[in-house]
């Protein structure tokens, strides 16, 4: 089961400080599950909202982190591409696994996949037992969708306006958060499917 999908910036923004990154778009899974000692089942629903948001912000600024060091080891600043290369970009893009302890900031322990395309990450939560390689497949295929219609890299470029977009993607390829085994005629019917949807 995929708890999570993010959207966000990878690379300094001047409205946050110095390591933080922003949430461009997420879509949680299935209910919030409370914590350990059940701390958040007396909160208000505004409250419960705000502490998700908290939440998939730690992610964000954890993978924004990865993603740097990631990129300093291997002596490969983020480069950008014109408009029109996002296939190019999703084939430079770098990808990693990160491991979250339970309680950092799930209630349970977390398996998180990272895809970073220029200033734009893409990230996965998953449970620890999910099949990572059939998790990193649907993670590409979804922001090969995004990057190929929605040109995401481009300037000007605002997902929250085109969110109704990415959450069909999201609903045919990760329906209630559940991974899909796809065949290779299927999978291209449901390609098809999408980037008519997507280019309306």
């Amino acid at each position: 089961m995929v708890h999570c999908f993010l959207i966000h910036t990878l690379c300094p923004v001047a409205a946050l400080p110095d390591g933080g990154s922003r949430v461009l778009f997420s879509r949680v899974f299935g209910p919030e599950e409370a914590g350990p000692a059940g701390s958040d089942r007396d909160l208000s629903p505004e409250e419960r909202r705000l502490l998700q948001k908290e939440k998939l912000a730690v992610v964000a600024r954890q993978v924004r982190s990865a993603c740097a060091l990631w990129r300093e080891a291997a002596g490969r600043p983020a480069m950008e591409l014109a408009l029109g290369e996002e296939s190019t970009a999703l084939q430079e893009a770098e990808s990693g696994v990160l491991s979250l302890a339970a309680g950092d900031p799930f209630p349970r322990e977390c398996c998180v996949l990272w895809l970073a395309v220029q200033a734009l990450g893409f990230t996965l939560v998953c449970q620890p037992h999910e099949n990572l390689l059939l998790a990193e497949s649907t993670l590409r295929s979804v922001a090969r969708l995004c990057l190929d219609n929605l040109r995401l890299l481009g300037p000007g470029s605002e997902v929250v306006l085109r969110s109704d977009r990415i959450e069909a993607a999201l609903h045919r390829l990760l329906p209630h958060g559940q991974l899909l085994f796809l065949n290779h005629r299927f999978a291209q019917s449901l390609d098809k499917e999408l980037a008519a949807y997507m280019a309306k």
